[in-house]
């Protein structure tokens, strides 16, 4: 399996009592899968993206990325790990506003040590794929929020990592956009064979992965009809 979480728990403990955001969740996902998880808000979704990616420490359990528990790692070696096979869709844009959108595209390829011809094409080729190959040279305060969302949309893919983690991508775009998304991530699935994970409010976006999971009071669930 290329991602698997063995028992893995998050406790928040404030002042007076703890919160369990994600509850005892063993996961097996395979390479070139593409899931989804849906949920309340506050039902531990982000967080539980957040373990897999490497963001926040587990409070008990493990996650296993290609069979290497990623917490037995350096900080250094976690952070070479994420970059190199992980791609991140966060509900926010996260645009650089003083850089331009080809120099925000190229930042993962910067952090990597190799920008080169090589990358510029797969930067304006992504930008293609959402349909902002005309906006390569503008800054992010020249284009609308679903616009940036986009770019960071096609940025979370320019080092071609294994695994794509998506925090409600399409969330504040309109519904030309979210098909725009959605075609992109299963284009990118199909075509490169990237292992995805969509965290989405959207149940007819969910129906159109291969499986469907649903997360509720930290606990996750398989679901076989959304609709």
């Amino acid at each position: 399996m290329l991602i698997e979480t063995q028992n893995l728990t998050k406790v928040y403990r404030l002042k007076e009592y703890e919160v369990e955001a994600v509850r005892d969740v063993n996961l097996a996902v395979a390479e070139g899968e593409f899931i989804s998880i849906v949920g309340h808000s506050g039902s531990g979704k982000t967080t539980l993206l957040s373990l897999i990616g490497g963001l926040t420490k587990p409070t008990y359990g493990r996650v296993l990325i290609d069979g290497i528990d990623i917490w037995s790692l350096s900080d250094e070696e976690l952070s070479r790990m994420r970059n190199r096979k992980i791609g991140f869709m966060f509900q926010f844009s996260s645009l650089i506003p003083t850089l331009t959108v080809r120099d925000n595209m190229l930042l993962p390829a910067a952090l990597s040590g190799k920008v080169g011809s090589a990358e510029m094409k797969r930067a304006r080729e992504l930008l293609e794929l959402v349909g902002l190959a005309d906006k390569i040279n503008a800054y992010p305060t020249q284009l609308s929020g679903g616009q940036q969302r986009r770019v960071a949309i096609a940025r979370a893919f320019m080092n071609s990592p294994k695994i794509i983690l998506a925090d409600e991508p399409t969330g504040d775009l309109d519904e030309k956009s979210e098909m725009h998304v959605m075609k992109l991530l299963k284009a990118m699935n199909e075509v490169e064979g990237t292992t995805i994970i969509l965290v989405t409010h959207s149940r007819e976006l969910a129906a159109q992965t291969q499986r469907r999971l649903v997360m509720k009071n930290g606990r996750l669930f398989e679901k076989k009809n959304f609709l």
